[in-house]
């Protein structure tokens, strides 16, 4: 919990100090777990910092940690969310030429799930209104 209360400049020793002491003074179990809790607050805290500049602050390597494993996986999660709406807009694009500004934006702000539900619908389109009464759709019920 010190780390949490320490200036910067003195957080970077405090946690190499703890991820020392706990390397000599524990079991590996707990020392993984002060691992975790170490790393979570020093990336917290330092969230200007780069993976590199954390990875070196703490003299260890992040990505066997669970808050690399879960920044990694968000990020892999907003790739794809972004993929389905960079394709689905192409489609639409394609099918009907320009759809406007307003249209691009609210499917950008589609969860990955909607976007793939609109992906199958876009199918049954026939113009630029049935997208806007679907998007309306979607709206009005809250996705």
């Amino acid at each position: 919990m010190v780390l949490t209360t320490v200036a910067e400049d003195e957080a970077r020793q405090t946690a190499r100090n703890l991820l020392k002491r706990s390397n000599e003074e524990t079991s590996l179990l707990s020392t993984l777990t002060i691992i975790e809790i170490i790393t979570t607050i020093m990336v917290y805290k330092f969230d200007n910092f780069s993976r590199q500049e954390v990875e070196s602050m703490l003299g260890i390597a992040l990505e066997k940690t669970r808050v690399y494993r879960e920044i990694k996986e968000e990020g892999r999660e907003q790739g794809q969310i972004g993929e389905a709406i960079n394709l689905t807009i192409r489609l639409l694009t394609k099918k009907f030429g320009d759809i406007g500004e307003e249209k691009r934006s609210l499917i950008s702000g589609l969860s990955l799930p909607v976007v793939e539900d609109l992906s199958e619908a876009l199918l049954d389109f026939n113009n630029l209104n049935d997208l806007q009464l679907w998007l309306d759709n979607i709206n009005s019920s809250g996705n």
